[in-house]
C-alpha cells in the first residue's frame, strides 16, 4: 500500500519541479515580436510570413558608366533592400595580373598580324584600356576594387515579385547592366542585403575608382544655371540655386507656407532680384507688407480703400494689340464684368445674369464703344458704374438689381467703385495695397485690381511677374477663383509669370480651381507647413515621408523648391543690404525706421 503512495508523491514532486522551471524562462524579447511567423526558402524566393522576397545580384557592366545611373533604382516606389560591397585590392597584385594580360593581348595582336588577318577592334580597344589603367594605377591616380551590388525586393505575391523584376531589368538593361536572381542562394542573398555587413553571395566585379564613383546612389539635383536669379542655397550639396523661371514651359509659381515661415521674405527677395535683371513686377498686397520694399527701390505704391485718393474704374478696357480683334477684347471684358458684378451683388439668378450681360453691352454702346467703333477712342469714353445703373433703370425686371447696385453708385461704396481711373502703371514695380479696405469688400477689390492689371498686361507685351499674396481671399468666390485660374493659364502668352501665395492650403484647395492653378505652375515652393495641413500638402505634391517631415521640422526660410521635374531642399539666404530692404520682422522694421528718422 505504501509503494503506490510513494510513487504518487514522487510524481507530484517531478511535476512541481517542471512547473517551476516554466516560470524561469526569459520574457518575450523584441526579436520574438518582429520575427515573421514562418520562413519558407525556395530556389528563387523567400516567404516571410505572408510576404515574398527575392534577391538579385548585378553581374555585368558596360565599358562606360554614367554618373548617377543607380539613382532611378534607389528612387523606385517599390520596397527594396540594397547592399553595396566594395573590397579594395592590393595595387601590386593587380599590376602583375595586368602585365600578364597585356602580354597575352599583345601576343594575340602580333599573331593576327603575322597571319595577315585584318585588325580586330575589340583587341585594340582592350589593349588601350589595359595600358591606360596600368599607367593610372602606377601613378596612384586610380585604385582597384571588387564591387558587389545585391538587391532584395518584396511583394505580396510571386507575380508582384515578377513585375518588380521586369521593371528592374528594363531600367538596368537599357544601360547595358544585367542582373540575375540568386538561385538556390536566396538565404545568402537576403542576409547580404540585411544590415549585418555580411557579403555571403561573393559575386564581385573588378572596377577601378572612376566607374566605381558612379555607383554612389545619393545624387542630388543641381539647379544652377547661367541665367536667372539666386533663389537660395541647395541644402543637399550647398550649391547655389540659380534659376530663370521664364525658361520653363510657363513662368507661374505657387508658394505654400504657414504664417511666420518666411514666405513673404522669400517672395520679396525674388522681386528685388528680378527687378535687378530688368523684369517688371506687379504686386497685389492684402496686408501692405510690400510698401517698405516699394519705397526702398522707388516703386509705386497705391493704397486701395474707400477713403483713398487712388481709384480704378472697373469698366476700363485694354488697348487692343495688332494681333488682337477689338470684338474679342470687348466681349471678354463684358464676360469678366458680369463675374465681378456677380461678386459685388452677392450672386445673380440666371435671369439677372442675362439681363446684366445685355445691360453692360448697352452701357458701352451708349458711350460709342462697340465692335465696329474705333478702339483708339475707347479710352476717352469709358463709362462708370452710374452709367450702368442708368441703363438698368430703362429695362424691365431690374428693380432688385438697381437697389443692390445703388450702394456702389450713390451709397457708401461709391467713392471707390464709381470713379475714373487716376493711377499710372509705368513704374517697374507697382504695389496695390488693400489692407485698409473693409473685409467684406476685400475680395471685390482684389478682383477689380486683378482685372485692371490683366488689361494692362494684355495691352503691352513685356516680361513681368504678378504676385498675388494671400490668394485665398480671391479664392473665396467662384468668379474670383475662375479669373485667377484664367490668368495663370493664359499668362505664358503675354510673357507673364503669376506667383500665387497662400498660408491657408485647405481653403485654397476647397475651390475647384485650386488644383488646376497648382498644375499650371511650373515653379513650386513649399516652406514650413502646419501639422494640420501636412497630409493634404503631401497628397497634393506627391511628397515622400522624408520630405513631409522635412517640411514639418524646417526652420524659417527652409523648404522644398520644385522646378519642373527637379526638386531640391532650399534655404533662402539674403545679403545684409537685401535683408534691410525686405525684412518683415516688426522689431527690425521699427529699428530701421527709427534709424532713418534719426539720420534725417
Amino acid at each position: 500500500m505504501k509503494i503506490p503512495f510513494l510513487k504518487k508523491k514522487r510524481t507530484y514532486q517531478l511535476v512541481k519541479e517542471d512547473t517551476s522551471k516554466i516560470f524561469e524562462k526569459k520574457a518575450m524579447e523584441l526579436n520574438d515580436i518582429i520575427a515573421p511567423s514562418s520562413i519558407t526558402i525556395s530556389s528563387d524566393n523567400l516567404k516571410l510570413g505572408k510576404m515574398f522576397a527575392k534577391s538579385f545580384f548585378i553581374f555585368s557592366y558596360p565599358r562606360y558608366l554614367s554618373t548617377g545611373w543607380f539613382s532611378p533604382i534607389i528612387n523606385l516606389d517599390d520596397p527594396m533592400d540594397i547592399s553595396i560591397f566594395v573590397h579594395p585590392i592590393e595595387t601590386g597584385t593587380i599590376l602583375k595580373q595586368l602585365r600578364r594580360r597585356v602580354t597575352e593581348v599583345q601576343a594575340e595582336i602580333s599573331e593576327r598580324q603575322e597571319k595577315g588577318l585584318i585588325r580586330d577592334p575589340v583587341l585594340q580597344t582592350a589593349y588601350q584600356d589595359l595600358e591606360t589603367l596600368r599607367d593610372r594605377l602606377q601613378t596612384a591616380q586610380e585604385r582597384m576594387f571588387k564591387l558587389g551590388i545585391y538587391l532584395t525586393t518584396y511583394g505580396k505575391s510571386e507575380q508582384e515579385l515578377k513585375n518588380i523584376e521586369n521593371t528592374l531589368r528594363s531600367m538596368l538593361e537599357s544601360r547595358l547592366i544585367y542582373i540575375k536572381p540568386a538561385l538556390y542562394q536566396q538565404r545568402e542573398g537576403f542576409n547580404s542585403c540585411a544590415p549585418y555587413g555580411l557579403d555571403q553571395l561573393q559575386v564581385h566585379t573588378s572596377m577601378n575608382t572612376g566607374p566605381l564613383s558612379s555607383v554612389f546612389p545619393f545624387a542630388s539635383f543641381d539647379l544652377s544655371s547661367n541665367e536667372g536669379i539666386l533663389y537660395g542655397i541647395n541644402r543637399h550639396n550647398n550649391s547655389l540655386i540659380l534659376f530663370d523661371r521664364f525658361s520653363l514651359e510657363n513662368a507661374n509659381s505657387i508658394l505654400f507656407a504657414k504664417s511666420g515661415s518666411g514666405k513673404s521674405y522669400a517672395v520679396k527677395l525674388e522681386v528685388l532680384r528680378s527687378l535687378m535683371i530688368g523684369v517688371d513686377v506687379i504686386i497685389l498686397d492684402p496686408e501692405n507688407e510690400y510698401e517698405f520694399l516699394s519705397d526702398a527701390v522707388g516703386g509705386s505704391f497705391f493704397n486701395i480703400s474707400l477713403g483713398s485718393a487712388n481709384h480704378i474704374n472697373p469698366f476700363d478696357l485694354p488697348t487692343p494689340r495688332k494681333d488682337e480683334k477689338p470684338s474679342d477684347i470687348l466681349r471678354s471684358n463684358i464676360i469678366n464684368l458680369v463675374g465681378l458684378i456677380r461678386v459685388m451683388l452677392g450672386g445673380l439668378t440666371p435671369e439677372e445674369d442675362s439681363i446684366m450681360d445685355q445691360a453692360l453691352t448697352e452701357t458701352y454702346a451708349a458711350k460709342d464703344i462697340t465692335i465696329k467703333s474705333d478702339p483708339s477712342t475707347w479710352k476717352e469714353n469709358v463709362p462708370l458704374m452710374e452709367d450702368l445703373e442708368a441703363i438698368l433703370n430703362t429695362m424691365e425686371g431690374t428693380d432688385s438689381l438697381v437697389r443692390r447696385l445703388r450702394k456702389f453708385t450713390k451709397g457708401t461704396f461709391s467713392e471707390f467703385f464709381n470713379q475714373k481711373t487716376n493711377i499710372s502703371t509705368d513704374n517697374p514695380l507697382i504695389v496695390f495695397g488693400i489692407r485698409d479696405m473693409e473685409d467684406e469688400l476685400r475680395p471685390i477689390a482684389m478682383f477689380i485690381v486683378m482685372r485692371y492689371i490683366w488689361n494692362k498686361i494684355r495691352s503691352e507685351l513685356k516680361k513681368r511677374i504678378l504676385v498675388v499674396d494671400e490668394a485665398w481671399w480671391i479664392m473665396q468666390s467662384e468668379d474670383g477663383a475662375s479669373f485667377l485660374y484664367g490668368m495663370a493659364k493664359r499668362a505664358r502668352k503675354y510673357w507673364l509669370g503669376v506667383t500665387t501665395i497662400t498660408q491657408d492650403v485647405g481653403d485654397f484647395m476647397k475651390s475647384e480651381y485650386g488644383k488646376p492653378i497648382i498644375t499650371n505652375s511650373s515653379l513650386q515652393i513649399l516652406l514650413k507647413q502646419s501639422p494640420a495641413t501636412i497630409d493634404l500638402v503631401k497628397k497634393t505634391f506627391n511628397l515622400t515621408e522624408e520630405e513631409k517631415y522635412l517640411l514639418l521640422e524646417a526652420e524659417v526660410g527652409e523648404g522644398i523648391f520644385f522646378a519642373g521635374q527637379k526638386h531640391v531642399a532650399i534655404k533662402v539666404v539674403a545679403s545684409y543690404t537685401e535683408d534691410q530692404i525686405i525684412t518683415t520682422d516688426p522689431e527690425q522694421v521699427l529699428k530701421i525706421k527709427k534709424a532713418k528718422e534719426e539720420s534725417i
